[in-house]
C-alpha cells in the first residue's frame, strides 16, 4: 500500500452537557483527525490527545508536532506491506502514544478497506454485539447524580461508572447503591487519592462495585499493590498502564484485578491486543476505555472490543451521549439490551460525514508525495 497523502484535521467538538472530573471540567472536546489515502483508498484515524495536558502529557499541539514533523515524513511515498511495518518504522521515537495511535488507526482502517474486511475481523474479534457501560461525570448532590442514573438505566445502559473526587465520593456511591441494590456500578477516581485514604475504599468494599479505577497516582503501579492487598473490591489501572511492560509488571506485584485499555494511551490497537492477549493468558479480565472521541475513534474502539477478553463491558457509549451530532453515519446508538453492534462494513465500517466534520475543523493541513 503506498502512503501517497495525509490529512490532519484539528476538531473541536461541543459535549451535549459538561463532563466533570477530578480533573477539571470539560465543555468541549478537541482530538486530531488523521485522514490516510493510498492508491484510491481512504483510512481515518483520531488522537485523543486533548488540548490540556491533564490526563496526558500530550495535547493537541504536541501530538500535531509529533505527526507533522516525525511520524508522517517516515511513511509518506512508501510501499507498506503492513501497519507493523509502518510501527517498526517509527519506533525509534520514544513515547507519544496519542500521535502513534491516531496515525495507526488510519493506516488499519486503510488496509482493512483494501482487503475488503471489517476491523473487527483484522483484529480477531469473536462478538457481532459488545457489552457498553457509560460514564456519568460528577454531579452537584448524590440526588442529582440517581436522577442522572436513572436516565441512563432508561437509555439501556446496564453498567454504571461515576466519577469521585476527595470530598465528592462515598456519599455518592452509597446513594447509587441505595437506589439501585443490584446495578452494575464501578468509581473512576483519575489518580485523585492518595494511599493514605485507604480507609475510604475500605468503605467503597462494602457496597460491591464492579471495581475502583486509578485510585492512586498517575503513574503509578507499586503503591496500588500495596491498596489492592486490602480490598475485596479488584483495582484497575488506567492511567498508569502504557504498555504491555506497564501491564506485566501491574499483574506481577498483584496491583489490580483488571486492565482498562485505551487504544490511544497505549500507542495504538496493535499494543492493545498485545495487552488483551496477555491480558487473557493471565487470567485477568479487561475493558475498554473512552477518550470522549467522535464515531471515527469510537467505531475503532468498538471493533477493538469484540476481542473476547474484553469481558466487562466499555465506555463506549451512543454517539448522542455526548454530541448533539457525530461526524459519522450511522451514528452508534445502544440496543435496549445494552449492547452496540459491530459494524460489519469494510475498515472502521460507518462512513465520515464531510459537511460535519468541516463544521468542527478548526486547522487542517496536508502532506503529499512529491
Amino acid at each position: 500500500m503506498r502512503i501517497e497523502r495525509v490529512e490532519l484535521r484539528h476538531i473541536t467538538m461541543e459535549l451535549v452537557s459538561p463532563f466533570e472530573t477530578s480533573m477539571g471540567v470539560e465543555t468541549h472536546e478537541e482530538h486530531i483527525i488523521v485522514r490516510v489515502d493510498g492508491e484510491g483508498l481512504t483510512g481515518w484515524g483520531e488522537s485523543v490527545a486533548e488540548g490540556t495536558p491533564f490526563y496526558s502529557y500530550e495535547t493537541v499541539q504536541t501530538a500535531w508536532h509529533i505527526l507533522k514533523d516525525f511520524l508522517i515524513p517516515s511513511v509518506l511515498g512508501k510501499d507498506l506491506a503492513s501497519v507493523q511495518e509502518a510501527i517498526d518504522i517509527n519506533d525509534h521515537v520514544r513515547g507519544h502514544n496519542m500521535a502513534k495511535a491516531g496515525l495507526e488507526a488510519a493506516l488499519w482502517d486503510l488496509f482493512a478497506k483494501a482487503q475488503g474486511v471489517p476491523l473487527a475481523r483484522m483484529f480477531g474479534g469473536t462478538r457481532s454485539r459488545i457489552d457498553v457501560g457509560v460514564s456519568i461525570g460528577l454531579q452537584a448532590s448524590p440526588a442529582a447524580l440517581v436522577k442522572k442514573v436513572e436516565a441512563h438505566l432508561a437509555e439501556g445502559y446496564r453498567r454504571i461508572k461515576i466519577k469521585i473526587a476527595p470530598g465528592r465520593d462515598i456519599d455518592l456511591v452509597r446513594a447509587v447503591r441505595e437506589r439501585y441494590p443490584d446495578l452494575m456500578l464501578q468509581v473512576d477516581a483519575n489518580s485523585a487519592y492518595r494511599l493514605a485514604d485507604a480507609p475510604l475504599f475500605h468503605e467503597m468494599d462494602a457496597h460491591r462495585l464492579l471495581l475502583i479505577e486509578q485510585p492512586l497516582g498517575y503513574n503509578d503501579i507499586y503503591e496500588h499493590s500495596k491498596l489492592q492487598k486490602e480490598l475485596r473490591t479488584p483495582l484497575c489501572l488506567d492511567e498508569s498502564i502504557h504498555s504491555l511492560a506497564d501491564t506485566q509488571a501491574a499483574i506481577e506485584l498483584k496491583s489490580c484485578g483488571i486492565i482498562n485499555i485505551k487504544p490511544g494511551r497505549v500507542g495504538g490497537f496493535t499494543e492493545s491486543k498485545r495487552i488483551h492477549d496477555y491480558c487473557a493468558s493471565a487470567g485477568v479480565p479487561v475493558w475498554h476505555g473512552g477518550m470522549l472521541e467522535s464515531g471515527i475513534g469510537r467505531a475503532g474502539n468498538v471493533a477493538l472490543a469484540s476481542l473476547p477478553n474484553f469481558t466487562l463491558p466499555g465506555d463506549i457509549s451512543a454517539s448522542s451521549r455526548y454530541y448533539t451530532q457525530d461526524i459519522v453515519d450511522p451514528p452508534f446508538t445502544v440496543n435496549a439490551d445494552g449492547t452496540m453492534d459491530v459494524p460489519v462494513r469494510p475498515g472502521i465500517g460507518v462512513d465520515v460525514v464531510m459537511p460535519a466534520l468541516d463544521a468542527v475543523t478548526v486547522h487542517t493541513e496536508t502532506m503529499r508525495t512529491a
